[in-house]
């Protein structure tokens, strides 16, 4: 155990791996058999958040103890007795981590400055934070252990905690580090492209550096200043943010990387100013300076303490160069935070240790005066939402509480009345915002509603409202017509399908089921339907009467005209573009198209009438008005004119089968005049029946053979 903790802290003294090595022994006794979920002991976790503590942060032994004995209790369910014989400091940090650990995001919701209050009220000891934020950084290098749905849960907490917290507390590597993690899980294709150019371009970078300290390094060496030049390559999130934010490709980004100058000298206030202004004055001698991108945070460091000369220069082969100029200290304080001050050379710095935790008590109690620049933006396109036991759920903006229960389960979406919006009743239409605690009430009778679809935002949502109102819908229309056959029958009446479209018409409603379903719910009165059939069987018939005197006292004057006359071996050839004209009209009972075999029709009050030789007509008009007939055939091509064709189609009972029959008329040169449907009960069919504008039979034939394969499809055929 003792050689362990040496290994692992070695630059504690005999006290402080003594104090560790303590808390280590009880946290493996406590963690026995507990393991991570990539089946790991547990007791890695602890390991590793101590070091990054440590090593990286440069806490001192006691927060390494605090992290084992923190997870002891957590997770090893040990109790307080546990904390016995050590140190008072040890106890309150632990003490303080274990109720930050209680911390649900609900708690917070999802919004920084309430963590940052939570930890303020949770701990009195600063450390306990800078330990917490060494715990979540562990945690995201180490995101593949966990399922997707927690680890989907922890990216969006150090987003929207852990990244603002380090931010603020002067945490700048950490901060960029979990950036990055953030960055390749939540855009893989990004992460990899820019990470890869970096990679291809490295060389490049470092040959720049090398060519341009070259005419400057006698004149730096004559001066006597100590140097170490570095390249800083910017983090691959705060490109692709930049990238962003431009609206520019990679190679548009300026500052992709910058040669640091980083001078070794006395830490004296004169001094480092001194230092650094004279390698300035060096730099831009040798290189044309950009005046107008100088940053000066030397003579006025930023509010979080950050110090150096910022200049951009133009190399002879005319690329520009952002030069950062500025001292050991000033590097280590930039990398590392004021936390650097007391691991600096690994030496402890009460004095200054003490410092930085009052600057960071200060920090969190003062969250306004923190500086925000450069920090991570939320998704503004999404909120964050949690069920009462605490699971994430992602939404668009403006998602209500019904896109909320759809998103839990379709079911409870169909039963949804309201919720409990963080304990609050509120109704179905209530917009949800991140941070939000639901709780859905549901009731066995409730229905979904058309003006559902007025306030729901997500497709799945939609899609299933929309679902289950058409299938109310059908269930409706089936009584509907079931009744409304049924008094027809009494009445001994016929109501066929084109009196049905006119009475539609009439009424305003687009469709059979819907005119059916407002039968049922007696939103339209059946004697209606009688009464309008009534007027117009009576309107037929004296339309009737009427042709039958006209026709009778028009024979007289034209008989003559066709007395004796029979079939005639002339020929008529038919052009679209004459289908107005009075010389012929298209009949209606066959819709001929162009290019269908037909024949001419001589009417005694129309003209020519024109019928397909498959017309149910044909061969009573042929048998009996031989001397009426007339040959007729199109013109070699049509002249821009359109045709009507009527199909009559019969599918399965499966709704998505008319949009696809839409689709497949669409697809053609071709176009809806009307569209029907109605269903069969009996045989458990839809019988739709549509007229379609084409130009030619050709076109015709086209969409009857795509029709005919379309799944469901049982039948189709020209009327």
């Amino acid at each position: 155990m003792e050689d362990r903790i040496q290994r692992l802290f070695p630059q504690f003294d005999g006290a402080g791996q003594a104090l560790v090595s303590k808390a280590y022994e009880a946290a493996s006794e406590a963690l026995v058999g507990k393991t991570r979920e990539n089946g790991h002991p547990f007791l890695e976790h602890p390991e590793n958040v101590a070091l990054i503590a440590t090593d990286e942060i440069g806490l001192p032994a006691e927060c390494a103890a605090a992290v084992f004995l923190h997870e002891a209790m957590r997770i090893g369910n040990r109790d307080g007795s546990l904390l016995t014989n050590f140190p008072v400091d040890v106890v309150k940090m632990v003490e303080g981590l274990n109720k930050i650990s209680t911390i649900k995001p609900k708690d917070t919701r999802l919004e920084a400055e309430n963590y940052k209050k939570l930890i303020v009220q949770y701990s009195a000891d600063p450390r306990v934070t800078v330990l917490k934020i060494a715990d979540r950084l562990e945690v995201m290098r180490n995101l593949d252990v966990f399922p997707k749905s927690s680890r989907d849960n922890k990216i969006l907490e150090t987003l929207m905690l852990y990244i603002p917290l380090a931010h603020q507390l002067g945490l700048y590597n950490i901060k960029r580090e979990m950036e990055d993690i953030y960055f390749r899980y939540t855009e893989p294709v990004e992460y990899r492209a820019i990470t890869n150019k970096l990679k291809a371009t490295e060389r490049d970078r470092e040959r720049l550096m090398m060519e341009f300290i070259q005419p400057l390094k006698k004149e730096l060496s004559d001066e006597g200043i100590k140097y170490k030049l570095k390249i800083r390559t910017k983090a691959a999130y705060s490109i692709w943010t930049k990238m962003r934010k431009q609206k520019v490709p990679f190679e548009g980004v300026y500052d992709v990387f910058a040669i640091r100058f980083i001078i070794d000298c006395e830490p004296d206030p004169k001094i480092e100013k001194d230092l650094c202004w004279k390698v300035f004055s060096y730099v831009t001698k040798e290189y044309e300076q950009d005046t107008g991108r100088l940053r000066d945070w030397i003579t006025n460091p930023k509010p979080n303490g950050y110090e150096s000369l910022h200049i951009t220069v133009k190399n002879g082969r005319g690329a520009y160069i952002e030069v950062q100029i500025r001292t050991k200290r000033m590097d280590e304080e930039a990398e590392n935070g004021q936390a650097a001050h007391w691991s600096y050379k690994g030496v402890r710095h009460e004095a200054q240790m003490d410092k930085w935790l009052t600057s960071v008590r200060y920090a969190l109690e003062h969250p306004s005066e923190g500086n925000p620049e450069d920090l991570p933006e939320p998704p503004s396109k999404e909120i964050f939402v949690f069920t009462p036991t605490g699971e994430l759920r992602i939404l668009s903006a403006g998602a209500t509480v019904l896109d909320f229960a759809f998103n839990i389960h379709t079911g409870l979406g169909v039963r949804c009345t309201g919720a409990r919006v963080n304990g609050k009743a509120v109704s179905i239409r209530e917009k949800l915002k991140t941070g939000d605690v639901v709780e859905i009430m549901s009731g066995k009778n409730q229905k979904p509603s058309p003006d559902w679809l007025s306030f729901v935002v997500t497709s799945k949502a939609r899609s299933r409202i929309k679902r289950e109102l058409d299938e109310e819908e059908y269930k409706k229309a089936a009584a509907g017509r079931e009744l409304l056959e049924r008094r027809l029958k009494n009445w001994k009446l016929e109501f066929p399908d084109d009196m049905i479209s006119e009475y539609l018409k009439k009424i305003k409603y687009n469709t059979q089921n819907s005119f059916y379903a407002a039968i049922a719910d007696s939103v339209l009165d059946v004697n209606d339907v009688k009464n309008f059939i009534q007027e117009h069987d009576k309107m037929a018939a004296l339309a009737v009467d009427a042709a039958k005197e006209a026709e009778a006292a028009r024979i007289s004057t034209r008989s003559d005209e066709w007395a004796g006359r029979h079939a005639s071996d002339d020929i008529l050839v038919l052009n679209a573009k004459d289908l107005k004209g009075l010389d012929y009209k298209m009949a209606k009972c066959c819709h001929p198209v162009f290019g269908d075999d037909v024949f001419g029709f001589v009417t005694r009050t129309e003209g020519i009438k024109i019928h397909r030789i498959s017309c149910p007509n044909a061969a009573r008009l042929i048998s009996t008005y031989p001397y009426r007939i007339q040959k007729v055939r199109w013109a070699e091509t049509p002249s821009g004119g359109s045709f009507q064709g009527t199909l009559k189609v019969i599918t399965g009972i499966e709704p998505s089968v008319i949009g696809r029959i839409t689709e497949v008329v669409g697809s053609f040169k071709a176009s809806l005049r009307s569209f029907n449907v109605s269903e069969n009960n009996r045989n458990g069919t839809y019988e739709i029946t549509m007229k379609v504008s084409v130009p030619s039979n050709m076109e015709l034939d086209k969409v009857i053979s795509q029709i005919k394969i379309l799944k469901h499809v049982i039948k189709v055929s020209r009327v």
